[in-house]
């Protein structure tokens, strides 16, 4: 049974995509009471196996107490908050909103802004993972805003993630260290292509190098998860290239403006640039990266057909 805490608040949850479902589903399966809203219906309707209710239009998640939302863009965000019909065009609005969509410190601040003048609290709280990273309850979550809201809602982005909540402080903090984190992942995603082919062309097998990497000092959760599809030529869709290149342009920007050099950062995004204008782009992964520098080396990736864990116990 859910414990009084958990129940203590209406949660709404809007976005149903590769994050927004799964991480719902926590909150769901641990027992809140949940509304969720997704512009497709038919995405949601197994959350109701655990009593979600689903929700039609946007404005009916007013009622709840706390929203929680997971979109692709800033538009996003201010379509189903502040749009015709959106969450916040009725009479009735959540005490709460936490934001868990990767957007720029600006649009942030300017949501803030908006929901403070309907006297609305606001955290801040994007996530670093994927979706088999959340079923596996090791989402990373930071966290900014006024510390007592986060408070109130710890105990729900702690079920979400599995692995708790970095809270960062006040305002747009938690925008800044998603943006840094997400520019470092394509940095560390460049450079292991790179040496891979280099390994793999010097006649040492994929399998065997990455087995040494996460093996090695340098070896993370994210270089293991990423193996499987490495080895056997599989790029699964987490994250795709133009949401990569939106976030290198973010931290591009966030350096210009505070005159900070990061001339691997942008040699990288040029890189995903030239990947993107050489055909990959769209509903795929990023890290296919890996096949565009095998191609520019005059090597082809080729499935090793390994079974390898990737580490993420569901």
């Amino acid at each position: 049974m859910p414990s009084n805490e958990l129940t203590r608040y209406k949660l709404g949850w809007v976005g149903m995509g590769r994050m927004g479902y799964p991480m719902a589903e926590r909150l769901a399966k641990a027992g809140c009471d949940l509304a969720v809203w997704n512009r497709t219906r038919a995405k949601a309707e197994p959350l109701t196996e655990y009593s979600v209710s689903i929700v039609d239009n946007l404005v009916d998640l007013g009622e709840r107490d706390i929203v929680f939302s997971m979109v692709s863009t800033s538009n996003d965000v201010k379509q189903v908050y502040f749009g015709e019909n959106g969450v916040l065009s009725g009479d009735n609005k959540p005490q709460i909103i936490v934001e868990c969509s990767s957007i720029s410190v600006e649009a942030s601040a300017e949501i803030r802004a908006q929901l403070e003048g309907l006297g609305i609290k606001y955290i801040a709280s994007p996530v670093s993972g994927n979706g088999k990273c959340v079923k596996a309850g090791k989402l990373a979550i930071v966290s900014s805003g006024p510390e007592d809201v986060f408070d109130d809602v710890r105990c729900y982005l702690e079920i979400i993630g599995g692995l708790g909540a970095t809270y960062v402080g006040e305002a747009e903090l938690s925008r800044t260290v998603k943006i840094c984190h997400n520019v470092f992942l394509g940095v560390v995603t460049q450079s292991m292509a790179e040496l891979t082919v280099l390994a793999e062309k010097s006649g040492v097998p994929r399998h065997a190098f990455l087995d040494f990497l996460n093996k090695s000092v340098m070896g993370s959760i994210y270089t293991k998860y990423k193996t499987p599809g490495w080895v056997n030529a599989e790029f699964p869709t987490t994250f795709t290239p133009e949401l990569m290149r939106k976030d290198m342009d973010l931290g591009l920007s966030m350096a210009r403006e505070l005159e900070v050099s990061m001339p691997v950062a942008g040699a990288t995004r040029d890189i995903i640039q030239q990947s993107m204008g050489h055909g990959n782009r769209g509903d795929i992964d990023f890290s296919i990266v890996l096949e565009y520098m095998a191609t520019c080396s005059g090597l082809e990736i080729v499935s090793e057909n390994k079974e390898i864990s990737d580490d993420l116990e569901c």
